[in-house]
């Protein structure tokens, strides 16, 4: 009792001391003390907000303390920062340390520890004191005002306007291409001194590490009436010249105070920088610029474009090992097969779980050296189950030789992995696929390879070579070896003792060591070389890559990588892999496409129950910043080896989680439908993993990897479930403006109901149009709604494409009635 009320009594204090906050920081009171670190913005980092600076996590400066209001729960770890993890301002655990729990005494620099506490879910406030007993860390009940930003009241202030994708505000929609001049505005009542048009240029690299902009313009804005009475109008134009991501703010001052009309504050998945562009907001001007959001708008290359066929495919999206047995001689065997320091383990029965160490399953202690025996002769035996779904597109994680289950950790770039089969075996299934009208697309990363690789050789696994000649890995044994010839591909660290710290693993991971990406020898044989991994391969039958990891290597490697993509397959698309805002990619120098991970959180999330207007946010950012090439071309998911299932997602617990009732599980496949038919009917390439047609689930990895429940090997597929996937694929192919139309803006409610999202898509223009329109209910109960259609959408019947019956549109307007979890589609064509 005694701590609480010194802590009660603290709270007090503060906000006694701090008094009410100012303008982007608080001004310094009578008696307080400058901020002892300057200009400089505290952020706490950690594992609630993946490490990165998020703003709502961000500590203000109250007279003799930096405060941040949470409302955390469970177990945290995290360290204070700024937003480059600059030296001297990190604050964590002495070095070495592992007490946990506040209060704490702090350290300063890189190689402090990472601190850890304990959240109630009830409001608390973060006081870190920096003075003269040093640095400490204080949790406290409740939160404290003076942490508050100062709201904006000032009514001219907030009557500022402007939307990012409304024309009338930003002209052209959209992305553009370089050389193009965007018209800007906003609008205001009366008021405004000044406004500034402020254009810069976005720097993003790695894993959202550095994100930084460099002004290119300041744009003073001209002056003019409004179109509603008692309103002013500022314009400016800048013409783009770059291909890059660019940001604009306006800088605003009214009544002798600056204002910045900026982004908003919506977290978009897994981005580090905020905002959802449309609807801009105005706030204070911050005391650094480095602290505005941006709007963000994309400038791509001119004439850019996509494979012809991308906009038509459907991907059905494989884990080889998982997907089918078809030739149990090459099967992994105990004893014949090593993981790295272990041996693997092979499961007696199809219809197994994979092994998870640490569960209790009887599995050793070994992560991803379990096999169950899928292979390329499987694929190729149910190559017609994949185009009878209706995927015309086969795209497989990597099946070069590796010594884990998944493959991501290469072991020799130019072999199909044994367990698979062989190289023939690859002519063979692309020259199968290709009789039936299916592409293939491969997988690797060009950014790591494996520990246990004859490159590397760490565990001494590979001291004589395919070809039966000595071989020698850059860290054979786990000693450095110059006289590899590899050596030069990777980077390592003589000083160190602890072999884990003589080279670096990809995100830490020891078993993927970072390839140098600059080398010019691994540059040769990644792609330079007239026999590189990227051309040998797409010369032996496939259609495309999809490249792991891809913001972690550098941008011109993508661009010279590219150019030779290009160069030996015109028609060969290039897909990233990126799980977040992956605009930078999609400029036409580099990516065609990329696993489209903003739309599979955002429809996942809507299918489940939630709100229509969060996702609908998430895909206008995607319409928006993405060039018409590219989303038309999307990998759009729903399902993926590295995250938990639809079906899982939606309930469906079975594999890797508490088991569901029937009910539960009819629900979420109802969900699952929900889902896709969005999928099926938005731009992009809709991605089906394997399984999901037939209502396979598992949670987080391994057991979003289990095998596909064929019958014939005791499975128990839900062929009531597949109908409905094959109807639904067969609805795109059979309406080009699914595939090809142009998406528009959401349709507005006449009721506003957050059950109910309703697009529109166009093809062609005019009178030759065909329109789309497309409607999804996830309530549990039925919805009737009214949209009002947008300009040019013609009067009369139009026919269903998916749902019951054909509807009316009349004087601009169409009544719908959408079934539970489920929706429509209706199709209107010209004449």
């Amino acid at each position: 009792m005694r701590a609480v009320a010194a802590a009660l009594a603290t709270l007090a204090l503060l906000t006694a001391c701090a008094g009410p906050a100012g303008p982007g920081t608080p001004a310094t009171a009578a008696g307080c003390s400058a901020p002892p670190l300057g200009p400089t913005t505290l952020y706490l980092r950690g594992t609630m907000n993946q490490w990165q600076p998020d703003e709502s996590a961000e500590f203000r400066w109250t007279c003799h303390a930096y405060l941040l209001n949470v409302q955390l729960s469970g177990t945290q770890r995290f360290k204070i920062a700024d937003d480059s993890w600059s030296a001297s301002s990190i604050f964590g655990n002495a070095p070495g340390q592992g007490g946990d729990g506040l209060p704490a005494v702090l350290s300063v620099g890189t190689t402090t520890a990472d601190l850890q506490a304990r959240f109630d879910g009830q409001p608390q406030t973060l006081r870190l004191a920096l003075d003269a007993a040093g640095p400490r860390l204080q949790l406290l009940p409740g939160h404290v005002d003076a942490a508050r930003p100062q709201a904006v009241t000032d009514p001219v202030a907030l009557s500022l306007r402007h939307d990012s994708r409304a024309l009338a505000d930003k002209s052209p929609f959209g992305a553009v291409p370089a050389g193009t001049t965007v018209q800007f505005g906003l609008t205001a009542l009366p008021g405004v001194e000044s406004a500034t048009l402020v254009v810069e240029r976005r720097r993003l690299e790695g894993d959202q590490t550095r994100l930084d902009y460099t002004e290119v313009a300041r744009i003073p804005m001209q002056r003019g009436q409004g179109t509603t009475a008692g309103t002013e109008r500022f314009t400016a134009s800048h013409r783009f010249g770059d291909v890059s991501v660019h940001g604009y703010w306006f800088a605003v001052r009214i009544g002798g105070r600056d204002y910045v009309l900026q982004n908003n504050r919506d977290a978009i998945h897994w981005t580090r920088e905020r905002g959802s562009n449309g609807l801009a907001v105005v706030d204070w001007q911050p005391p650094t610029e480095r602290r505005v959001r941006r709007l963000r708008l994309s400038v791509y290359q001119p004439g850019f474009q996509t494979p012809d066929w991308a906009a038509d495919a459907v991907y059905y999206y494989v884990f080889p090992e998982r997907f089918r047995n078809g030739d149990r001689s090459n099967d992994p065997q105990p004893g014949s097969r090593r993981y790295q320091t272990h041996g693997i383990e092979l499961h007696p029965r199809w219809t197994g779980v994979p092994f998870k160490p640490g569960s209790g399953d009887g599995s050793d202690a070994a992560h991803n050296n379990d096999f169950f025996g899928g292979d390329l002769a499987g694929i190729i035996e149910k190559l017609d189950h994949i185009r009878a779904l209706g995927a015309n597109t086969l795209y497989m994680t990597p099946v070069f030789q590796a010594a884990s289950n998944h493959k991501y950790d290469t072991g020799d770039f130019t072999r199909i992995d044994p367990g698979f089969g062989s190289n023939a075996d690859f002519t063979r299934l692309t020259l199968e696929a290709a009789k039936r009208g299916i592409r293939v697309v491969v997988d690797t990363s060009l950014n790591h390879t494996g520990s246990d690789s004859p490159y590397f050789d760490r565990y001494g696994n590979f001291t004589t070579g395919a070809d039966g000649q000595p071989n020698i890995g850059a860290f054979s044994n786990g000693r450095i070896r110059a006289d590899s010839p590899f050596a030069a591909w990777y980077r390592f660290d003589p000083t160190q003792t602890n072999p884990d710290r003589q080279y670096t693993g990809w995100a830490g991971t020891p078993d993927l060591p970072e390839l140098d990406k600059n080398a010019p020898a691994w540059r040769d044989f990644a792609y330079r070389a007239p026999d590189s991994v990227t051309r040998r391969w797409l010369q032996a039958g496939a259609s495309g890559w999809r490249m792991d990891v891809a913001p972690w290597v550098p941008d011109d490697f993508w661009r010279e990588w590219r150019a030779v993509v290009k160069q030996t397959d015109p028609q060969a698309i290039t897909i990233a892999e990126t799980w977040w805002d992956a605009s930078k990619h999609l400029l036409g120098d580099m990516f065609d496409s990329t696993m489209n991970y903003i739309f599979r959180n955002a429809v996942l999330d809507y299918a489940a129950g939630g709100a229509a207007s969060a996702s609908l946010r998430h895909l206008e950012l995607v319409r928006e910043q993405y060039p018409a090439p590219a989303f038309h071309a999307l990998m759009n998911l729903l399902s993926t080896h590295d995250q938990p299932r639809a079906l899982h997602r939606f309930g469906d617990t079975r594999i890797g989680g508490p088991v569901v009732d029937a009910t539960t599980v009819a629900r979420a496949k109802r969900r699952l439908e929900l889902a896709v038919l969005l999928q099926m009917s938005y731009p992009g390439a809709p991605a089906i993993y394997y399984g999901d047609e037939v209502g396979l689930t598992g949670g987080d990895d391994p057991y979003n990897r289990a095998p596909f429940p064929w019958a014939d090997q005791g499975g128990q597929p839900d062929e009531a479930l597949h109908a409905q996937f094959r109807r639904m694929t067969a609805m795109r192919q059979a309406h080009p403006v699914l595939r090809r139309g142009t998406l528009l803006a959401p349709l507005a409610l006449e009721s506003p109901d957050e059950a109910v999202v309703v697009l529109a898509r166009r093809l062609g223009d005019g009178a030759q149009a065909t329109w789309a329109l497309t409607a999804f209910n996830n309530a549990e109960a039925p919805r009737t709604v009214q949209v009002r259609l947008p300009d040019g959408a013609p009067a009369g019947a139009w026919t269903a494409a998916w749902g019951d019956g054909p509807a009316t549109a009349q004087d601009g307007r169409m009544t719908l009635t959408l079934p539970p979890l489920g929706g429509r589609v209706l199709v209107r064509q010209p004449g």
